[in-house]
């Protein structure tokens, strides 16, 4: 059962609040950045092909991911033009028990469809999605924002074999990221 944060408002789980949170208790913290030179995104997006679901292969740690694995993001087009985000994390374990946030996303113009601001509560659009680079079949995708305290390793299938593993974290280090700070995500056997 995935606990959802519209139907659960009064209990707010930390994977939703600290998204909000994160960014800013990261910087006062003095959290070392993975990237000082973050790059501008490689590529234009397709959303279309973009959209569905990624499993989420490896990360910078971050507070409002402690304890999550099987980790995924699905995105969807709303009727109003703006993207659908649901976040799920489960909690301790690939089967472990889902908590899931659910955010609204929209395209920062002139960006090639790379970068989306993100607002998991009211109006206010305060998070930065940079996808930095993806593949030529949208199989992967590597995800930041411009401070280098947060990376993402996404892919469409939840395990790798090492090969391709290996490949995406390679590619991440081509972008700046210092990959010594990845943590990988336990996912459920595909």
């Amino acid at each position: 059962m995935v606990q959802s944060l519209s139907s659960r408002a009064a209990i707010l789980p930390v994977f939703a609040a600290a998204a909000v949170a994160g960014f800013a208790v990261g910087r006062a913290r003095g959290r070392i950045s993975g990237n000082l030179n973050v790059p501008e995104p490689q590529k234009a997006v397709d959303l279309q092909r973009y959209l569905g679901r990624w499993y989420e292969i490896g990360r910078y740690d971050a507070i409002f991911e402690t304890g999550c694995e099987g980790v995924t993001a699905e995105y969807s087009q709303r009727p109003d033009g703006l993207i659908q985000v649901v976040n799920t994390c489960r909690q301790k374990s690939p089967d472990g028990r889902a908590i899931a946030a659910r955010a609204r996303a929209k395209v920062v113009p002139n960006s090639g469809n790379a970068k989306l601001k993100v607002s998991f509560f009211g109006p206010f659009y305060i998070g930065l999605y940079w996808v930095m680079d993806h593949g030529d079949d949208y199989e992967w995708s590597i995800v930041g924002e411009p401070t280098g305290l947060y990376l993402w390793l996404l892919n469409r299938e939840p395990v790798l074999d090492t090969n391709r593993r290996d490949a995406l974290v390679e590619r991440a280090r081509q972008l700046g990221y210092d990959t010594e700070l990845i943590r990988f995500t336990r996912q459920p056997p595909g």
